[in-house]
C-alpha cells in the first residue's frame, strides 16, 4: 500500500513540474492542479495508511489515525481551489488581451525601449 501511494505521489508530482515547464497556460494550470493533488496525498499519507481505525485516541483502540492530518488535507483542498480559481481567472483575462496562451519570454529589442521612452514623454507634464 505505501509503495502505491509513494508511487502515484512521485508520478503527480512529475507530471505537475513537466506541465508547469510549458509555455503555454492551460498546461501550467494543469500543473500546479497535479502538484496540488500531489501535496494532498502526501499529506494524507503522513497520518499513517491505517483502515477502520478511529480518528482519535480511545482506551478500547490499540492504534488510530492521526486526525491532523486530514484537517491539513481539508484546508488544502481549499486552498488551492480558491488558487486555481484565480489563476484561471488571470490567464483568461491574459487570454482575452493578447488573444493567445502562450508565454513569450522573449527579450524584445530597440523599439520596446523606444515606445516606452515616447510614452514616458507623453506622460509628463508641461513646465
Amino acid at each position: 500500500m505505501e509503495l502505491l501511494v509513494a508511487s502515484a505521489t512521485g508520478v503527480m508530482t512529475a507530471v505537475g513540474i513537466y506541465l508547469l515547464l510549458r509555455a503555454r497556460t492551460f498546461p501550467v494550470i494543469l500543473g500546479l492542479t497535479f502538484l496540488t493533488y500531489a501535496v494532498n496525498l502526501f499529506l494524507f499519507a503522513m497520518g499513517r495508511l491505517t483502515i477502520n481505525q478511529p480518528p482519535v485516541i480511545s482506551p478500547l483502540a490499540s492504534a488510530y489515525a492521526d486526525p491532523l492530518p486530514q484537517a491539513l488535507v481539508l484546508t488544502a483542498i481549499v486552498i488551492s481551489f480558491g488558487m486555481t480559481a484565480l489563476i484561471v481567472v488571470l490567464a483568461l483575462r491574459g487570454f482575452l488581451e493578447s488573444g493567445s496562451d502562450e508565454v513569450d519570454l522573449a527579450v524584445s529589442g530597440e523599439g520596446d525601449a523606444a515606445r516606452i521612452r515616447t510614452d514616458v514623454d507623453k506622460a509628463r507634464l508641461p513646465a
